[in-house]
């Protein structure tokens, strides 16, 4: 129903139309008599009337600032929680509205340079609704990207419309956010950070090549430093610039004349005198830390790349408003930017661009959502802050130890300034006076210095020297990554310039006589967070060459200048947050050996088979902090239930340091990554219990909270694997973990073949005859002829079904005599004189079955198997099952198949009919429980690892007792059934017939189940439990 208020100011603007469009009417007087009460009727507390923080209002509103390209920041913000939702530009109520390009493609511009979905171009008589995702090109229409038009006689008759998405209401229960994916799928989307991305790495192709040819004597590491410092200052100038903090334009007069790099230089230089900033390091001075950049200034570049570098970053060729790009999205655009590396092509003196080896390996680099950032910080830093004053907060110190682009250490720089801003204002509202920053090291008398400024009437904000304090008082961050910590640093020296302006640092530069910006010199620091000076004890410092002394790059914590040495020394950090690098060891061997080595001596977590450095990371991470500190990481939840994660296991256990864990599943939280993953938050004093947390819905969860959760006893937790149970399933759980006897103690259950070459060893689309196989060779790409007896039946994981019959067309080729003790590698003799159409089928592929696995079968019999396991079970009558599935997918192998991703169970006790234990294998019930005991992909898909079947708990059958026989014996029976109702189902002719046999088979395995739930006395709430799961 539209409100009064919306019909009156709708009949006013219609009955007065004309004055409205003249010009004498302003943009001012429209906001006021038409805009505000608008918004406000949609629930927008417009003007601030509750008396909220600049940080918590509903709506901000800025003070137009004009430039080349148009206004350098939207009329309104609207906002949750602090949280941008969506822009709203006003312009006079004369403008055309629908067919302005100007004013369409300035809103565009905040709407995609912010990653808002959603924005809005109105004037009153008009309004657009524009998708923000679309880049915009200066030569788009006003059409382009919009998705809805009114004008304002449609607000009576269509308010319910409006409603029902920009209403407060409808945005805080979602209806917002479900509009935005509704309207997605337009051709030519493309989010700001993916397209600036794309934009800095072509400048550093171009400035790569340009140095590279041009200063011949530098080296990979300088070349790197140079082009990568050389984007960030002009980066961080034009940003500046949108900020009103540079002059407009001062970058782009450059390209008016020759000479472009010496004057972008004493432009760095001037920058130097302002800022402060470690960015534009040139000079020595007393008690400034880190040393001066002496290499950019002395760099020989033309003027062509600089031209297209500036060019690019200013209207009409930019689609970026760097006025209200967050620092948090240029830290996403880095992350990604420095997954790659510059190397010399020595020959021709080229630079060529690659990925590292690290984030190859990794499949890319997975920048952590906001969301995660802010939970992390909240639970972790925000618990240390509760009910703390400025003073005391001023001793806590938060370290990063892996902080690659900053991510972490700016949500956690974001949590303090707003928490200080917050408590700072609620004192100036019980005192009556502006409070004073809190004494530090550097700055001893409290009270000289006011923490707070109000920027507008009853608009108050941090001063730029309390910003500052904070961030050198309470940000530390390491990284092995040169770039990386240059990176961070930037992006936290742009989350000071936030709010600020020419205006007020010149003011406060005055009042001060400082200059604007903190050295962060001091608090990012670059070195291996895991490797210390001890490695080089014994002299082994002469063992190693320059580049893998740079590559190790060793990092003292106690060392009081180039380390951390007066927090350690002090007890260590207060809080340590961040997303370590996720990579298992057996990839690391390749590029870091001597690394790897030195982590399974120095560390516990890393004393157990192909462990994840993630883990070194948390032993690490627990050692820096202060008897009363907090951790909190994002990391993959493997080691949970993985034989390599037993020893942190044991570490976080015997130290009953869990505090929570909100575990993600098989919800994804990176975009393009597939990573299981949870939220890890410790204590190193150790606590009492562990609350866990399970989320079924991680969207739902970022938005609410909701978990399935319960306290878990510290003293109930060991190394052995976690499986956290909470809520009603814990019952059933504990239940079958108690039952004495499991698969693992009654079959032999074993892991598939690894040929390592599968594309020579594995023959597809067979023909068999008497003697020979015909079959296509991938290797070769062409059908070839082999002796029947030197092969066996092959079965990729796909073909193995529940109770399905295993058919297959393919063959593997298998060069041993096999017995039932062992098996034996044919000699290149007795292939030659027995199978010699097989010997020459192998030779062929020589070349490349010595390349295997780098070379390992260059030095001995080269037509092996890469790992012949458990080859005389293959053999044998047995129960299979691939090696995942979202359903249980256990059948009976009679053929004698090979296969390699999968797994094989064989009874060691003939007493037990194997037809038993595949009904209960494919029964609800101990699916149920797989699921709680092993690992779940996405989509629904679980792991049939030998780690988790083991565990299954077997209904052992006492013979002698009449009613266990006949369960035992009907199982059997229907088992039979289900193997015969799935070969006539696959057989049968019709769509009747086709139906007519599922359902059979529907009831046959229903009966199973009600068997397998009495033999295990499942009490019937249970079974509610499983059936809903």
């Amino acid at each position: 129903m539209t409100p009064d208020k919306i019909i009156e100011i709708v009949e006013r603007f219609e009955r007065n139309i004309d004055v409205y469009r003249s010009s004498s009417y302003n943009e001012t007087e429209l906001r006021v008599e038409f805009i505000n009460p608008f918004w406000k009727e949609l629930g927008w507390d417009v003007d601030n009337e509750s008396g909220y923080a600049h940080i918590y209002r509903d709506v901000v509103h800025e003070e137009p600032i004009s430039s080349g390209g148009g206004s350098k920041v939207p009329d309104y913000c609207f906002r949750v929680g602090g949280m941008r939702k969506f822009f709203l530009e006003a312009k006079r109520p004369g403008l055309n509205i629908k067919e302005d390009a100007a004013a369409a493609h300035q809103l565009r511009r905040y709407a995609w340079s912010s990653k808002l979905p959603i924005s809005i171009l109105t004037n009153f008589e008009e309004l657009s609704i524009y998708d923000g995702r679309l880049r915009p090109h200066a030569s788009d229409k006003a059409s382009k990207a919009r998705i809805s038009y009114f004008t304002y006689k449609d607000y009576v008759s269509k308010w319910d419309d409006i409603a029902g998405v920009f209403a407060r209401e409808s945005v805080l229960k979602g209806s917002f956010d479900k509009y935005a994916v509704a309207v997605n799928g337009r051709r030519g989307t493309s989010e700001v950070d993916a397209e600036f991305l794309s934009e800095i790495e072509e400048w550093r192709d171009l400035l790569a090549d340009e140095i590279a040819a041009r200063n011949p004597e530098l080296g990979a590491r300088d070349l790197n430093y140079a082009v990568q410092t050389t984007i960030d200052r002009i980066v961080f100038l034009r940003m500046c610039e949108d900020r009103n903090i540079e002059l407009h334009g001062q970058l782009q007069a450059l390209c008016a004349g020759p000479r472009i790099y010496p004057r972008l230089l004493e432009i760095f230089e001037k920058a130097d005198d302002k800022f402060n900033s470690g960015l534009f390091h040139f000079r020595i001075e007393p008690g400034r830390p880190g040393e001066p950049d002496n290499l950019t200034p002395k760099l020989d570049i033309r003027d062509a790349p600089l031209k297209h570098i500036i060019s690019r970053l200013y209207y009409p060729e930019s689609p970026y408003e760097f006025g209200v790009i967050p620092a948090e999205i240029l830290g996403n655009v880095y992350e990604r930017f420095l997954g790659k590396v510059i190397r010399i092509d020595e020959g021709k003196q080229r630079a060529i661009v690659e990925e590292k080896p690290e984030v190859r390996k990794a499949g890319g680099v997975y920048y952590t959502p906001q969301y995660i950032v802010n939970h992390i910080v909240a639970k972790s830093l925000g618990k240390l802050c509760e009910r703390k004053s400025p003073a005391e907060i001023s001793k806590l110190r938060i370290l990063d130890p892996a902080c690659g682009s900053g991510s972490f250490l700016l949500g956690a720089y974001q949590f303090l300034l707003d928490y200080h801003l917050k408590w700072y204002l609620e004192k100036k509202e019980t005192t009556g006076k502006i409070p004073s920053s809190p004494s530090t090291a550097t700055r001893k008398k409290a009270g000289s210095r006011q923490a707070i400024y109000e920027a507008r009437k009853n608009e108050w904000r941090l001063s730029s020297s309390e910003k500052k304090r904070i961030l050198l008082n309470n940000i530390y961050g390491v990284d092995i990554d040169a770039q990386a910590v240059e990176v961070t640093k930037l992006s936290l020296l742009l989350k000071v310039l936030e709010d600020e302006s020419f205006e007020t640092l010149r003011a406060q530069l005055a009042m001060w006589r400082e200059r604007a910006l903190p050295d962060l010199a001091g608090n990012i620091k670059c070195g291996n967070s895991l490797i210390g000076p001890d490695f080089y004890c014994n002299g082994q410092l002469s063992l190693f060459n320059e580049e893998e002394i740079y590559r190790i790059n060793v990092f003292d914590w106690n060392d009081p200048v180039y380390g951390f040495g007066r927090i350690m020394k002090s007890g260590g950090f207060d809080c340590v947050i961040g997303n370590p690098p996720y990579v298992r060891i057996q990839a690391m061997k390749e590029w870091a050996p001597f690394e790897v080595e030195h982590y399974k001596k120095t560390y516990r977590s890393a004393g157990s088979g192909n462990f994840d450095i993630y883990a070194v990371f948390v032993e690490k991470g627990l050692s820096l902090l202060n008897p009363k500190g907090r951790l909190g990481y994002i990391l993959p939840h493997k080691f949970f239930n993985s034989r390599y994660g037993a020893p942190l296991r044991g570490i976080l256990a015997d130290g009953k340091h869990l505090s929570e864990v909100i575990h993600f599943g098989d919800q994804q939280v990176f975009n393009g990554s597939t990573t299981y993953t949870c939220l890890l938050f410790l204590e190193k004093t150790g606590t009492s219990s562990m609350r866990f947390n399970v989320v079924d819905d991680i969207v739902e969860w970022s938005e609410t909270g909701k978990t399935r959760n319960g306290l878990i006893r510290a003293d109930k937790i060991s190394d052995a694997e976690w499986n956290f149970i909470v809520g009603d399933g814990k019952r059933l759980f504990n239940k079958l973990s108690k039952m004495p006897v499991k698969l693992g103690d009654i079959a032999n259950i074993f892991v598939g073949t690894q040929t390592s070459a599968d594309d020579i060893f594995v023959l597809e689309n067979c023909k068999e005859q008497k003697k020979h196989v015909s079959g296509f060779s991938r290797s070769l790409n062409e059908n070839v002829k082999i002796e029947r007896d030197l092969t066996k039946p092959f079965l990729f994981g796909r073909q193995i079904r529940r109770y399905d019959p295993l058919v297959t067309d393919s063959r593997l080729v298998c060069p041993y005599e096999i017995n039932e003790t062992g098996c034996r590698l044919y000699s290149e003799q007795e292939l030659t004189s027995e199978y010699p159409l097989a010997w020459d089928y192998l030779k062929r592929n020589k070349k490349n079955l010595q390349k295997r696995e780098n070379g390992k079968f260059k030095g001995k019999p080269w037509h092996a198997f890469g790992y012949p396991k458990s080859m005389p079970l293959f053999d044998k009558t047995k129960i299979v099952v691939p090696d995942y599935n979202d359903e249980p997918s256990f059948t009976f192998d009679t053929s004698a198949s090979f296969f390699k991703t999968g797994y094989g169970i064989i009874l060691k006790d003939e007493s037990l009919s194997p037809l038993y234990l595949l009904g209960l294998l494919n029964s609800k019930l101990l699916f149920h429980h797989l699921k709680s005991i092993g690992t779940s992909l996405r989509g629904g898909y679980i792991r049939f690892w030998t780690q988790f079947l083991e565990k299954l708990p077997v209904r052992q059958i006492n013979f002698n007792n009449d009613e266990d026989k006949k369960a035992h014996d009907t199982i059997v029976s229907l088992v039979e059934t289900m193997l015969d109702l799935r070969i006539k189902i696959i057989n049968s002719k019709t769509p009747d017939e086709t139906i007519r046999v599922e359902r059979l088979a529907t009831a046959t395995d229903s009966r199973i189940d009600s068997l397998v739930f009495k033999l295990y006395e499942i009490a019937d709430a249970d079974i509610r439990i499983i059936e809903k799961d």
